[in-house]
C-alpha cells in the first residue's frame, strides 16, 4: 500500500469534525449535494466553485464549526491534487504529442487502410479504444470526429454505425481505465491496488465496449439514419506535417504505460516478496508516476523527432498540452476536498453504519450512489469523486481484488445516461448534427449500456474472485 493511501486510510478513522447524528449527516449530505447540483444546472457555476461552496454547504448543515470546514476541505483538495495531479498532467502531455506529432492519425490510418466493409465499426471501436488510453474524453472526441465524418461519408455508411463505436472506445476508456481522472481519483480514495485496478478494468472493458459500439451500433442506425455533415468535417493534425512518427513506434509508446503498470501488478501477485530485487524493480518502473514519465519521454523520440519537431517546438508543446488542464485538475482537486469533508463529517462511517442493515450488496451500492450524482451533476467525474468519497469506508475489509472492482463499480456507474446537464451531450450532438432526441436515442442509451453492462460484469467478477 502507498504512503498517499495510507493517510486516507488514516484520515477516515479520526475523530469527525461534528457530532450531529445520522439524521443530520443524511440531511446534510442531501444538502450539500443540493447545492452542487443546483449551482451547476441552474447558474451555470463551474464546477470548482459549486464543489467548493457545496462543501462548506456540507460542513455548516452538519454543524461542523466552519474553520474545521475548511481545513477538512483544503486538507482534502491537496492530497488529492498531490497524489494525482503529476499524472493528470503526464497524461495530458502524453495525448497533445500524440495528436500533434501525427502518432494518432498514422494508428487511424493504418487500421482503416486494413478494414472495410462490415469491419470498420470493429476498426472504429479498436481505434478510439487505444487513443483513448492516454487522451481525455473531450480530447479523443475532437480527435476522432473527423475521421468519423470522413469515414462516413467515403464509405456511405450510416453515421451512427462509425460514430458510435468511435464514443463507446473513448468512454469506455475514460470511465474505467487509469490514468483517465476519474479511476485515478477514485482509486486514490479507497486505496486500491493501480495495477489489480486497471488489469480488471481492462478485463471489464472489452465486452463492455464490444456490446455498446458494435453491437448497438447497429440497433442505432436504425433508429437515426442521419448523414455525416459536410460543415463539421475540420482539419485533421497532421495534415500540416511533412512526415509522421510509424505506427509500430506510436502504438508501443501509447502501451508503454500500461505494459509498466500490469507488469507491475503480475510481479507483485507471483512475487510476492517486496524485498525481492526484480519486485523492488518493478514496483519502482511501474508506479503510476514512472511508468506516465518514462512514455512521455519516450514519446520524444518516437513521436516527436520523426515529425520533425525541434526542441523549442517541443517546449512550447508541452506547454500547451498543459494549460487546458487546469480546469481539470481544479475540479478534480475541489471533489478531493469535497470528499474528505465528507470523511470529517463522519459521513462515511454513516454509511458504513446504515449499510449493516441492509442487504444490498456495496459494489451496487457505490454503483447507484454514482448513477444517482452522475444524472443530477452530469459530470462523471464530479460522480466518481463524490461517490468515492461516500463508500471508501466500505472497502476498508475488503479483498485487493474487490476493492479494484468497487472503483470500477463507481466508475461504470458515473457514465449513466447523458443528458442535457452533460458537456459531452452538446459535443456530440453538435458534431454529428442530431437534433436533442436523436442524441438521447444514441448517444445517451450507448452511455446507460456503457454503464449497465459493466456495472453487470463488476457484479459477476465479484462472485469469483
Amino acid at each position: 500500500m502507498t504512503r498517499l493511501s495510507v493517510e486516507i486510510l488514516a484520515a477516515d478513522t479520526v475523530e469527525p469534525i461534528t457530532s450531529a447524528g445520522h439524521t443530520q449527516l443524511g440531511i446534510a449530505v442531501l444538502a450539500g449535494i443540493a447545492v452542487i447540483v443546483l449551482l451547476i444546472t441552474q447558474f451555470k457555476l463551474h464546477a470548482f466553485l459549486a464543489l467548493t461552496i457545496g462543501s462548506l454547504a456540507l460542513g455548516a448543515f452538519a454543524g461542523a464549526p466552519l474553520d474545521k470546514a475548511i481545513a477538512s476541505f483544503t486538507t482534502g483538495l491537496g492530497t488529492t491534487v498531490a497524489g494525482v495531479g503529476v499524472l493528470i498532467a503526464l497524461g495530458a502531455i502524453l495525448g497533445k504529442m500524440l495528436a500533434d506529432s501525427g502518432g494518432a492519425d498514422q494508428i487511424v490510418d493504418t487500421i482503416l487502410a486494413r478494414a472495410g466493409g462490415r469491419s470498420m465499426p470493429w476498426a472504429m471501436v479498436l481505434i478510439a479504444s487505444v487513443i483513448g488510453l492516454p487522451l481525455f474524453f473531450e480530447v479523443g472526441v475532437v480527435l476522432l470526429i473527423p475521421v468519423v465524418l470522413m469515414v462516413a461519408k467515403r464509405g456511405n455508411y450510416s453515421l451512427m454505425r462509425i460514430g458510435i463505436p468511435a464514443l463507446a472506445g473513448l468512454s469506455v476508456m475514460h470511465g474505467l481505465v487509469p490514468p483517465h481522472p476519474g479511476p485515478l481519483v477514485a482509486i486514490d480514495a479507497v486505496g486500491a491496488n493501480l495495477g489489480v485496478t486497471l488489469a480488471l478494468g481492462v478485463l471489464i472493458a472489452v465486452p463492455t465496449v464490444v456490446v455498446a459500439g458494435p453491437l448497438f451500433s447497429r440497433v442505432a442506425a436504425r433508429w437515426v439514419d442521419v448523414p455525416a455533415p459536410d460543415r463539421m468535417i475540420p482539419q485533421r493534425p497532421s495534415e500540416d506535417l511533412e512526415k509522421r512518427p510509424g505506427f509500430g513506434a506510436t502504438l508501443a509508446t501509447i502501451l508503454l504505460p500500461v505494459v509498466l503498470m500490469l507488469s507491475k501488478a503480475l510481479v507483485d501477485i507471483v512475487v510476492d516478496d517486496p524485498e525481492h530485487t526484480v519486485q523492488r524493480v518493478c514496483d519502482v518502473v511501474g508506479s503510476p508516476l514512472i511508468a506516465l514519465l518514462t512514455a512521455v519521454l519516450v514519446g520524444i523520440f518516437t513521436l516527436l523527432r520523426p515529425a520533425g519537431f525541434a526542441k523549442d517546438r517541443i517546449s512550447g508543446l508541452v506547454e500547451k498540452g498543459l494549460a487546458p488542464i487546469a480546469g481539470i485538475l481544479l475540479i478534480v482537486g475541489a471533489g478531493g476536498g469535497f470528499k474528505q469533508t465528507l470523511i470529517d463529517c463522519g459521513v462515511g462511517q454513516m454509511v458504513l453504519d446504515i449499510s449493516k442493515d441492509w442487504s444490498i450488496p456495496a459494489l451496487l451500492l457505490a454503483w447507484l450512489i454514482a448513477v444517482v450524482i452522475r444524472l443530477a451533476t452530469g459530470s462523471a467525474t464530479v460522480a466518481t469523486i463524490s461517490a468515492a468519497g461516500l463508500v471508501a469506508p466500505l472497502a476498508a475489509d475488503m479483498s485487493t481484488t474487490h476493492t479494484a472492482l468497487l472503483v470500477l463499480a463507481i466508475g461504470a456507474g458515473s457514465l449513466f445516461f447523458s443528458h442535457v446537464n452533460d458537456a459531452g451531450f452538446w459535443l456530440v450532438k453538435e458534431y454529428f448534427g442530431l437534433t436533442v432526441g436523436q442524441n438521447i436515442k444514441t448517444w445517451s442509451v450507448m452511455e446507460t449500456i456503457i454503464s449497465v453492462v459493466a456495472g453487470g460484469l463488476v457484479l459477476l467478477l465479484s462472485l469469483v474472485i
